[in-house]
């Protein structure tokens, strides 16, 4: 009511003059006082539930009108991710090539959970954290199954994705570390970018890896038709949620990072990468070097890896038996 006490009455005194208000002005504020509180009744209300639905017909709901300008707002503002881009190491083809965290030319999708499996996280939902160590290791394929030997004498198990072309030259690597208690996965025949290829070289590139029922596809690049084709040969994707970029270059051995650097990286991540966390690192990289240390501070940092509790099969249960 201040309001309209104030245009009602301009001057305090008895014996000053009223003036008479014009009824179009007592209307328009009228108006805009009604318009008011219907705002602050509508901003306490609940939100409008704009999110997908089905009918009783199990079709796809209609959306209210209100809903359909705000979704396609917040798809074309969606962002695309971190490009972390890659440089050094060497290819399954024997020459240089990306490392894994990235993919050249393009952002790599958003983190997705697929109908309960989340592939950032391989499905592990144990609250420890898996060790993971991709490609091969060149100048001396033996190293595998030493940091296997290394890692099952503590009592982890980690995964292992090799690159087919390799691994099917050595069977015995692949044997043997699954004999330690450690999962063997695929990692595409000759690490070729999948999302680059046609798909009858897609499944190609897929189905002549290791075999399994986990796939890390190359720089982690993935989309929906490579998800469908890798699903249709029997096998889940698994990424990662800590990268320890220990494919960049660096003042380490090789000329990569240092094995202090790459331990650092996992050290720094943040509680939410590490709680059923994976983690990337590179059998032809300083990575294996710092293993030890990496597992002191997590356990240092209160935080467990996944258990080995002896030899498995290819087929990798789900969710992880960490």
């Amino acid at each position: 009511m201040s309001g309209y006490a104030e245009v009602f009455r301009r001057g305090r005194g008895r014996h000053r003059r009223r003036r008479r208000i014009p009824l179009k002005t007592v209307a328009v504020l009228s108006a805009l006082v009604t318009c008011s509180a219907f705002a602050v009744t509508r901003m306490e209300d609940d939100p409008l539930d704009c999110a997908p639905g089905r009918g009783a017909d199990g079709r796809p709901a209609r959306l209210p009108v209100e809903c359909r300008g705000a979704n396609a707002a917040l798809r074309a503002g969606a962002p695309a991710g971190k490009a972390p881009g890659r440089a050094g190491g060497e290819g399954g083809d024997g020459v240089p090539h990306d490392g894994d965290g990235g993919r050249p030319g393009r952002a790599p999708a958003q983190p997705e959970a697929e109908g309960g499996y989340d592939r950032e996280r391989c499905g592990n939902t144990s609250g420890r954290l898996l060790l993971s160590l991709d490609d091969w290791a060149y100048s001396d394929p033996e190293r595998s199954v030493r940091i296997g030997a290394q890692l099952q004498a503590q009592g982890v198990r980690a995964a292992f994705f090799l690159i087919g072309k390799f691994a099917a030259q050595y069977p015995n690597i692949t044997a043997t570390l699954r004999q330690q208690g450690h999962w063997v996965g695929n990692h595409s025949f000759t690490h070729k970018q999948l999302t680059a290829l046609d798909d009858q070289e897609l499944h190609d590139e897929i189905r002549s890896g290791v075999g399994g029922n986990l796939l890390r596809p190359p720089y982690g690049d993935a989309g929906e038709r490579e998800r469908d084709v890798a699903a249709d040969l029997g096998y889940r994707i698994c990424n990662w949620t800590i990268d320890t970029h220990d494919w960049e270059k660096g003042d380490g051995p090789g000329g990569l990072r240092s094995a202090e650097a790459v331990r650092a990286s996992v050290r720094d991540a943040s509680q939410e990468e590490k709680h059923n966390g994976v983690i990337l690192g590179h059998l032809f990289s300083n990575f294996p070097a710092a293993l030890n240390d990496i597992i002191a501070d997590l356990h240092a940092q209160g935080y467990q890896l996944c258990r080995n509790t002896g030899p498995v099969t290819e087929n990798v249960p789900h969710p992880l038996p960490c």
